[in-house]
């Protein structure tokens, strides 16, 4: 063998090697709480999330969430703030699942914000068990609620399933969450749900509307538009859509990307062939909300159609997300998110 061939077969080894073991997965472990209301999830020894359920909240979460490289890719507020934050939006949380219009209540915009006289019209998810954690390669973590009114009437019984794994560059969240009707239910058609994520500010778009920000303190500031420059997300679907322009457009993929300190950070969520409406609507909105809603239609097709679900008492529906965090050099390809969408579809 030449040196020349030599040094190639070198090359393409070291290059091979680095390939699989960047893309070996790295274990999952789960531990839960015996004071709290939270199991916290570990991949390859490192925090990368907790899934909470304390009465306190009206809803499950998952928050915060981690890059594979440690960077918190979710916003603080309002549970830990962090400085020059938005504080906008008080129910936007980390991870969650809920729509704004089941049988007339409002399950999405519940928060701590909503005034005593005017929580009737609001609904809440109250998690009454942990039905499974296992750890591995792929770590599990299945959970039963009940979506109630305030008269603490079961409308739906959830029960979801995550599944999580990862590598050194990249998180993964497959979640199955199955609603079981308790009563006749209607998702009335309405553009807040289903699954929605809330950002830290890098993965922001600039804008140049005025924006209120928080300390760690809890102190308002509010920055005149276009003087915000750690914004720099933007949005890319699988139908080309880009920025702006992915809000009210479908697409079996949405990804929103920005420079998250030295790394580029990107987080996609996949829609599943099985899902209703499928390929979903992308809420996806500038200022750091970004959901899959396939229930808005009547809004996002500017009232040309609508998409109203609905259960028997009995009858269920099954919602399947795939949400992929990749960090490192450059951000998660539309090739790669094609292949992935393509390999959920199957599960």
């Amino acid at each position: 063998m030449t040196r020349f061939k030599t040094v190639c077969f070198i090359a393409a080894f070291i290059f091979m090697a680095s390939t699989v073991s960047a893309q070996k997965s790295e274990p999952v472990r789960l531990i839960k709480s015996s004071t709290e209301n939270k199991v916290d999830v570990f991949i390859g020894g490192k925090l990368f999330t907790s899934f909470l359920y304390p009465d306190s909240l009206e809803k499950p979460v998952l928050f915060p969430i981690h890059a594979a490289n440690g960077t918190i890719v979710t916003r603080g507020f309002p549970l830990d703030p962090r400085p020059g934050e938005p504080n906008d939006h008080p129910h936007h949380i980390g991870l969650w699942f809920n729509f704004e219009n089941v049988n007339g209540l409002d399950f999405w915009n519940n928060s701590y914000a909503i005034p005593q006289n005017k929580k009737n019209l609001y609904g809440w998810i109250r998690t009454d068990r942990i039905l499974e954690t296992k750890n591995g390669n792929t770590g599990k973590l299945a959970y039963h609620a009940n979506w109630i009114n305030q008269q603490k009437q079961v409308l739906l019984e959830e029960t979801t399933r995550f599944e999580f794994s990862g590598d050194q560059s990249q998180r993964i969240i497959d979640r199955f969450t199955t609603l079981k009707a308790d009563t006749a239910i209607v998702f009335n058609d309405a553009k807040d749900g289903m699954l929605g994520l809330r950002l830290a500010h890098e993965l922001q778009m600039p804008t140049d509307q005025d924006q209120q920000f928080t300390d760690n303190k809890g102190n308002v500031t509010t920055v005149k538009g276009g003087t915000d420059h750690i914004a720099n997300g933007n949005y890319l679907t699988s139908a080309g859509k880009t920025g702006n322009d992915a809000w009210s457009t479908r697409g079996v993929w949405c990804k929103v990307f920005a420079k998250m300190g030295a790394d580029s950070v990107s987080i996609a969520i996949i829609d599943h062939p099985e899902n209703p409406n499928y390929p979903t609507f992308w809420h996806a909105r500038g200022y750091g909300l970004f959901a899959a809603n396939p229930l808005g239609e009547k809004v996002f097709t500017n009232g040309k159609s609508a998409k109203n679900l609905s259960l028997k008492k009995g009858e269920s529906v099954t919602f399947r997300y795939r949400i992929v965090i990749t960090s490192g050099r450059q951000t998660i390809s539309p090739t790669e998110l094609n292949k992935m969408a393509a390999d959920f579809a199957g599960k």
